[in-house]
């Protein structure tokens, strides 16, 4: 009872509706995607293929609500030896970030793959080291994203708030407090934060390289539109 006390109703009903209106959402979600995909199977317009990445996504679907539930439910443990602010495990936050991000990423390529056709390109050296860079992008973006749900989990946002340095110095005095070391990187808010920094950093150099490699290479229109409008992104986040 002495958590929150000084909470309103109005706060309250503000906190509980932002949860509600995600969990309606995120079925409304589920079911636009598996009573069509259910229809489509039985009028047997989906290709053996096609039957199987259905089946993938759907189980994506599914997983990605249980990590959900899972994930609120660390946030509702009573923790008789902590005073702290309830607050979710900035792992499960992780874990439900990534495969939303993984559950989007495939139903957008499927989506893709079926609606553009392939262009059939020349495999050059030039190419080859192109899609390479692009997916080496790609896990970075990724990995940039998931510390993201660390900085967030822990509220490590809140411990500097200048840039680019981090207080008065480039590298902050409690970068490495927690013993064992390996538990900064997920623990300690000061190094989630400093990581994050360092991620977004190379992303976004990553990503200005990719542009600019790929303005040497002769690509079709579409290809240029999404290099460019990745550097966009980037530049916007």
């Amino acid at each position: 009872n002495s958590l929150n006390h000084d909470m309103t109703l109005t706060e309250f009903k503000f906190i509980w509706y932002m949860e509600y209106s995600h969990r309606m959402w995120g079925r409304v979600v589920g079911l636009a995607y598996i009573l069509p995909a259910a229809y489509f199977w039985r009028k047997g317009w989906l290709s053996r293929p096609m039957k199987g990445c259905v089946l993938a996504l759907c189980g994506l679907v599914c997983f990605q609500g249980l990590l959900g539930w899972y994930m609120v439910k660390s946030g509702l443990e009573e923790k008789p030896d902590s005073y702290d602010i309830p607050r979710v495990s900035q792992y499960r936050l992780a874990a439900h970030l990534g495969s939303a991000l993984v559950l989007y990423s495939a139903s957008l390529w499927t989506g893709l793959s079926l609606l553009l056709p392939r262009h059939k390109l020349p495999e050059t050296h030039q190419l080859l080291r192109l899609r390479q860079f692009a997916h080496g992008t790609t896990a970075l973006i990724f990995l940039t994203a998931l510390s993201g749900a660390f900085v967030a989990g822990l509220d490590a946002g809140l411990v500097y708030n200048s840039f680019p340095k981090m207080g008065e110095r480039w590298i902050p005095d409690d970068l490495l407090a927690f013993t064992p070391v390996l538990r900064n990187i997920f623990e300690n808010p000061t190094t989630v934060q400093f990581d994050h920094r360092i991620l977004g950093i190379t992303s976004f150099t990553a990503v200005t390289a990719l542009y600019l490699f790929s303005r040497k290479i002769p690509l079709p229109r579409r290809t240029r539109m999404a290099v460019t409008s990745l550097l966009a992104v980037a530049c916007m986040q």
